[in-house]
């Protein structure tokens, strides 16, 4: 395991056991978390420029489409009732404008959702949480989630520390993941690499897509 963070903490983390390889299965779903025009538009309070983010999810669905993987696509959405009695949207205000029908919680013009495709609205961090998702995998038979989106820091970290403890094997493909900010980007790949999930690159996932 290598990180950013030097050589005592990869000595620590190897010594507590933590970075070994995840069991990756033969029936992968790709989980796009929240890649919507409130997180991928840096005029919005909660977006930032994530366009090489939504360019290689694009590519990395590309690629699971042949392999018939399921392809899952999450927005989080609010009612206007929601907006006052949440207690997330009081620790994070900013996210009040991202509410039900609005553009914010549209998916990115440039991702290609189909109409065979699961969209799941969610309102809290993780795809899993009071979504249905782990069932809409299973049913399908899947055994590995390839997790993108954003926020690296937030919702994809979220979701992986969810999917594998749903007990799917979990990648997160480092080029489709993106955050505000550098440094929480960074330390939240390296703890989902740790602990949760392999981060890897695009290539590799799509090598992975191609070989199933």
């Amino acid at each position: 395991m290598s990180s950013l963070h030097g050589a005592q903490t990869d000595a620590t983390y190897d010594r507590a056991g933590f970075g070994a390889r995840s069991r990756i299965g033969t029936r992968p779903a790709i989980v796009v978390v929240d890649l919507t025009a409130g997180f991928t538009d840096p005029a919005a309070p909660t977006g930032s420029d994530l366009t090489d983010v939504v360019a290689a999810t694009s590519s990395l669905v590309e690629a699971a489409r042949p392999a018939e993987a399921p392809v899952v696509w999450t927005t989080i959405a609010f009612t206007p009732a929601e907006l006052d009695t949440l207690p997330w949207l009081v620790k994070a205000p900013g996210m009040r404008g991202l509410v039900e029908g609005s553009d914010a919680v549209a998916f990115d013009h440039r991702l290609d959702v189909r109409d065979t495709d699961h969209v799941l609205t969610k309102k809290g961090a993780s795809a899993f949480f009071d979504t249905g998702l782990a069932t809409v995998l299973r049913a399908s038979g899947v055994d590995t989630v390839v997790v993108c989106g954003a926020t690296t820091s937030g919702c994809v970290r979220a979701t992986a520390v969810d999917a594998v403890q749903s007990g799917f094997g979990v990648l997160v493909p480092r080029e489709c993941a993106g955050d505000r900010a550098e440094g929480p980007h960074e330390a939240n790949l390296f703890d989902i690499d740790a602990k949760y999930g392999d981060v890897v690159s695009l290539d590799d996932a799509v090598a992975y897509l191609k070989g199933i």
